[in-house]
């Protein structure tokens, strides 16, 4: 510690502020004041890392001096002096003017240059906390700017460039020309769906779980809307069914985040030919928790992933349509939420998540 260890000491007793700053200024930074209102005027212009004060002084006593003194500047570390045995005192220091430790008078110099410097780590410590605190919260807010000014400013241009693609394709009749389209078409169609993947994994992960009414029918319809966009259902059979009979307290966007997830894997993991695709999505709402059931016959998954699925990044197929965030996604918002999630699969035979979460305002 390059600067030293700033004390404020007061007591009302000359010859102990004396004392006091004789025996420790070589040691310490030491500012005596002569009775408790001089203390306070000393702590609202001097910045300050431990503060002593004597019990019994004229005018406030030492408790109600620490207590004045949380009020105008809270943060130096709190030592009492008392000189007599009062156990009412003692207790009001705590739970008034929250003090770090008491020292009987008269004080021995080796106990109480040991105090004021565990004291002082104590300050520093908390100092460091603060600050770093300070940073993770602008951090956190320039993330949130940055993550929505990016998605923005990816999208624009991706849009742009499927509607160009779209206009160019009803241009020409030329089959490889349309096969490039359709390359530019698929390749912006992913690049897409990462960039939605990138704002449901920061959504998943790093914000603040914010409890709402939902309407499960509402966040379905809104989903089924936007898969029929992107991907169109003419080859998969859809069975959906909402049981909400009362309401229903949520996160809006972590739930959107579950079943976007769990159905969006249940479309792209489908087998490429043989059967006749599913996919069965429940939702039942009863006595303050909702369960949703998302179940297909696709390819399953192998029985030795099981507990590996749900990592950062894990695949449990070699087919290439997954980001390996999904399943991740899943659990972490689920887990924030308070809920359960239960996987039933076997290679080659389908697949059945079961999750239960709680209602977030009793």
């Amino acid at each position: 510690m390059n600067k030293k260890i700033r004390v404020l000491y007061i007591d009302d007793e000359d010859n102990n502020l004396n004392s006091f700053k004789a025996s420790l200024r070589k040691d310490f930074h030491i500012i005596t004041a002569i009775d408790a209102e001089d203390g306070l005027k000393v702590a609202e212009k001097e910045e300050l890392h431990v503060v002593i004060a004597d019990q019994r002084m004229p005018g406030l006593t030492g408790v109600e001096f620490f207590e004045k003194l949380m009020k105008i500047n809270p943060d130096p570390i709190r030592i009492l002096l008392t000189g007599y045995s009062d156990i009412a005192s003692v207790i009001d220091a705590i739970n008034k003017g929250e003090v770090y430790r008491f020292i009987d008078k008269p004080w021995n110099l080796e106990q109480i240059k040991n105090a004021i410097k565990n004291a002082s780590d104590i300050y520093f410590t908390k100092k460091e906390l603060q600050d770093k605190n300070e940073r993770l919260k602008k951090v956190y807010s320039e993330m949130n700017q940055f993550v929505y000014s990016l998605s923005h400013e990816l999208r624009g241009p991706l849009m742009s460039i499927s509607g160009v693609s779209k206009l160019a394709k009803m241009e020409t009749n030329d089959e490889n020309i349309l096969e490039y389209f359709e390359m530019i078409d698929s390749a912006t169609l992913r690049l897409d769906d990462f960039i939605y993947k990138m704002l449901d994994f920061y959504r998943s992960t790093k914000i603040d779980t914010k409890a709402s009414e939902v309407s499960f029918q509402e966040i379905i319809d809104e989903q089924l809307d936007s898969y029929r966009e992107k991907l169109g259902f003419d080859e998969v059979n859809i069975e959906i069914k909402v049981d909400q009979q009362e309401k229903f307290f949520s996160d809006d966007s972590k739930l959107r985040v579950i079943i976007n997830n769990l159905f969006s894997n249940a479309y792209k993991f489908q087998k490429l030919e043989g059967v006749q695709k599913s996919i069965k999505l429940e939702i039942t709402v009863k006595d303050k928790s909702a369960i949703i059931l998302i179940e297909d016959n696709g390819i399953g998954i192998d029985e030795k992933f099981h507990t590996e699925v749900f990592n950062l990044f894990h695949r449990a197929t070699q087919r290439n349509v997954g980001s390996g965030l999904g399943l991740y996604m899943v659990k972490e918002s689920v887990i924030q939420m308070g809920g359960e999630i239960n996987l039933v699969s076997k290679l080659d035979h389908g697949t059945k998540f079961t999750i239960v979460l709680p209602s977030l305002k009793k």
